[in-house]
């Protein structure tokens, strides 16, 4: 059996490297294959592993999705290594220079809805978002586009009807449909790329379950609730959240999404692990909760979306697609 973490950005902690201890404490006769940007904090992470189980097999290949030349040179190198993957999990994502809403902010705390906003952060944030060298915005080509490419280039290792494999990718409960748009799917013109490129995630999901499960390849979003990781740090400073931790605890009692810690986040992650992919619906994504007294299970929520839009979606991915393959090719040519 073979698990691979694919584009994991910061894999030398947080949820990937929750999950990876987590997979080999089910089972380690598994062979992993940490797919990171950074090469050294991946094998930090991988002596990490072997140390807590050293009869394990862990492997290492680079790629940052941000790229799409890189990957290529992952996929290119893990077609040569391996005959088939069984799970790949999508990780990878960014939420660059995230600003908060002040005055959202205290207008939630004395509202309704202040137990939402928590859990979700729903117009709490703006990110500024930039260009990559691909010519692409920098968060959908993160998040979205670069996984993309890389389930592409995979499909032969991917596509076995006689044993199903898995895509899990991390979505959020922050994927709202308001701020999705066909017409703008990089978000160009919006100022929350992040929440769109997690809703592009949940239609990518349905398109590909729709185009792929024939051919023995399924798909599942998840999202591991509100856990403090690099990525929360990013929005406010550490110390602050010290000072909110006793209100997060508090929550804990009247929402399930605040699961704090990296191994809770990854509930959803092992239990997907042991489901049989054909009986999963793929208009629902799968959360990770925590309880109050800190009980850890799985719930589910009905994606806001419709299948039309999901395959007109994943057909302008074909298309952006072919042009940068094209794009590519030409710089290839001139340099």
């Amino acid at each position: 059996c073979f698990t691979a973490w694919p584009g994991l950005r910061r894999c030398g902690s947080g949820i990937g490297l929750a999950l990876c201890k987590r997979l080999l404490m089910e089972d380690d006769d598994l062979h992993l294959c940490l797919a990171c940007r950074n090469m050294s904090k991946a094998e930090a992470v991988r002596a990490t592993l072997l140390a807590s189980h050293p009869t394990a097999e862990v492997t290492i290949v680079q790629v940052d999705v941000s790229n799409l030349q890189s990957v290529f040179r992952a996929s290119n190198e893990l077609k040569q290594r391996f005959q088939r993957l069984d799970f790949v999990y999508l990780n990878a994502g960014i939420m660059p220079n995230p600003q908060l809403n002040i005055r959202a902010l205290f207008s939630g705390l004395f509202s309704r809805k202040v137990i939402h906003m928590f859990s979700t952060a729903e117009g709490l944030l703006t990110q500024v978002d930039k260009i990559t060298a691909d010519g692409l915005q920098e968060v959908f080509e993160t998040n979205v586009f670069g996984h993309f490419i890389l389930i592409r280039e995979l499909e032969p290792l991917l596509c076995h009807s006689d044993n199903p494999s898995q895509l899990i990718w991390t979505s959020s409960r922050n994927a709202k449909k308001s701020l999705f748009s066909l017409e703008d799917f990089q978000h160009s013109k919006g100022q929350e790329p992040y929440s769109s490129s997690k809703y592009a995630t949940d239609l990518l999901n349905v398109a590909l379950n729709r185009n792929f499960n024939q051919r023995g390849l399924y798909s599942s979003v998840v999202c591991p609730g509100t856990v403090l990781t690099n990525l929360t740090y990013g929005i406010l400073p550490p110390f602050i959240w010290t000072l909110l931790m006793p209100i997060i605890w508090l929550l804990r009692f009247f929402a399930n999404a605040f699961t704090v810690t990296p191994y809770n986040g990854t509930e959803v992650l092992v239990w997907l692990f042991h489901q049989k992919p054909e009986s999963l619906n793929p208009l629902t994504k799968y959360l990770s909760a925590t309880t109050g007294f800190g009980r850890n299970y799985v719930t589910t929520q009905k994606m806001d979306l419709d299948e039309d839009t999901a395959e007109k979606f994943y057909q302008n991915l074909l298309e952006l697609e072919k042009h940068v393959r094209v794009s590519i090719q030409k710089r290839d040519n001139q340099s």
